[in-house]
């Protein structure tokens, strides 16, 4: 537990000093991509996979990707990244009168890799199927919206719980538009939302390469404003 605690850092003073380094090399970084989703979605940037569930696509709308599924569904980035790195992007939780419509499940993937398949692109959208990659992992608002959890997956089908939420203020608002970043930089990864640290860890063997895919479950989400800076 201690080795855990000692690992697991949360906005501490020191995590402070380098974010805002972080910071001050995003402004100073390499845009690799940008996406406002103006167009129909780009299939040779973007994978879909999708539980075989009616009712379930994944669209863009008004200048919105739309993740609207009755059952999981991840969108894979198909270009994949290494080294220090900056993932930005906008997410709104809708909730109205969509079949599908329900406050749950702001997910994302990041650094994964299939250490048993060069093609990481071989699954169908259920979470279970994904247990045996390699990547960083955090559901914000799952399992209906009382839990907000940060996991790094083995490669070997542990999935190792790094740190929980239960109270209100890191669970989701229906409606509301949360500003997501990701850090990747010198061995540490953090996950913000809106300008709030809620996750950073120290890894002791990082994954330092892979892919970064929007991932959800049963709901109606909306994504925009999607950038990625490589940082020096």
């Amino acid at each position: 537990m201690l080795h855990k605690m000692i690992l697991l850092v949360v906005c501490t003073i020191g995590f402070f000093t380098s974010h805002a380094q972080a910071q001050g090399a995003e402004a100073e970084g390499t845009l690799l991509y940008k996406d406002n989703f103006t167009r129909q979605l780009d299939t040779t940037r973007w994978k879909a996979e999708i539980a075989p569930q009616p009712n379930s696509k994944v669209y863009v709308k008004q200048g919105q990707l739309i993740l609207d599924t009755k059952g999981g569904v991840t969108v894979w980035f198909t270009t994949p990244l290494s080294g220090d790195y900056v993932i930005e992007y906008d997410r709104t939780v809708l909730q109205d009168s969509g079949a599908n419509d329900r406050t749950s499940d702001l997910n994302q993937f990041w650094a994964a890799t299939d250490p048993h398949n060069a093609n990481l692109f071989t699954r169908n959208g259920v979470l279970e199927r994904y247990d045996s990659l390699q990547l960083y992992y955090v559901g914000m608002g799952g399992n209906t919206n009382s839990t907000t959890r940060f996991r790094k997956y083995e490669g070997n089908g542990a999935r190792t719980l790094l740190k929980e939420y239960t109270d209100a203020p890191h669970l989701l608002e229906a409606n509301k538009t949360y500003h997501v970043k990701t850090i990747v930089k010198d061995g540490t990864t953090s996950f913000w939302i809106d300008g709030v640290c809620y996750f950073s860890y120290t890894d002791p063997t990082p994954l330092r390469s892979g892919y970064f895919g929007f991932r959800s479950t049963k709901s109606r989400q909306a994504i925009d404003n999607l950038v990625i800076y490589a940082l020096p």
